[in-house]
C-alpha cells in the first residue's frame, strides 16, 4: 500500500499501456485502474505513437515485441516528448541486451510476463536509490549464449545479416534462433 500513497502524492497519474495481448491488456487496464491510474490503452506502436501526439502520459508500460513493430519505439517517443515520464518495458523475450537498449532509451525497469500488477506498480513508483536483489539461480550456458546473441543482434541494430556475419554463422540459423524464446 505504500505504492498507492506514493501514486497519491502524483498529480498526473496519466498511464498508456501498450500491449498486443488483448486479455492480459485488459486486466493490467482494470487492475491499473482500480490503483489510481487514469489508463488509456493501446495495442500497436503507431496507435501508442498516436496517443502520445495527443497527449503525452506521466507514466507507461510497453510491450517490446507488438505486432507493428518494437516497443523501445513507443519508448524513445514518450521521452522525447515528456522527459520526466516513467516508462517500463514488459516481454515475454526477456534478455540483458534489449533491457540494456531499453534503459538507454529512457526506460526506468525491464520487467519480464507474466508480470503481476503490484509489480508494474512498483517499478513505476521506485526510486533509483532501491537496490534490486540479486537472482537466486544463475544464468545457464543456453542463457548465456543466448544473451550473447541478443547483444550482438542489438549492437548490429537488428540486422539480422550483419549479425550472423559477426557470429560466423548461417543467416537462417539465426533467424531460427531469434525467433525463439529465451532458453531458461
Amino acid at each position: 500500500m505504500n505504492a498507492i500513497a506514493e501514486l497519491n502524492e502524483q498529480t498526473d497519474r496519466s498511464l498508456l499501456i501498450v500491449e498486443d495481448d488483448k486479455p492480459f491488456l485488459e486486466r493490467l487496464s482494470r487492475a491499473m485502474e482500480t490503483r489510481g491510474f487514469a489508463v488509456t490503452s493501446c495495442d500497436t506502436v503507431s496507435d501508442g505513437l498516436a496517443q502520445i501526439g495527443k497527449a503525452a502520459p506521466a507514466f507507461a508500460v510497453v510491450d517490446l515485441r507488438l505486432g507493428d513493430g518494437n516497443g523501445l519505439d513507443v519508448v524513445s517517443a514518450l521521452k522525447k516528448k515528456r522527459p520526466e515520464a516513467r516508462a517500463i518495458v514488459l516481454t515475454g523475450y526477456g534478455n540483458i541486451a534489449t533491457a540494456v537498449t531499453a534503459v538507454k532509451m529512457g526506460a526506468i525497469d525491464y520487467l519480464s510476463k507474466p508480470a503481476d500488477a503490484d509489480d508494474v506498480v512498483a517499478a513505476l513508483l521506485s526510486t533509483s536509490a532501491e537496490k534490486s536483489e540479486l537472482p537466486t539461480n544463475p544464468m545457464s550456458a543456453d542463457r548465456v549464449r543466448w544473451e550473447h546473441i541478443q547483444r550482438i543482434y542489438e549492437m548490429c541494430n537488428r540486422n539480422v545479416s550483419e549479425t550472423a556475419r559477426r557470429l560466423n554463422m548461417h543467416r537462417r540459423t539465426l533467424q531460427r534462433i531469434l525467433a525463439k524464446r529465451a532458453p531458461r
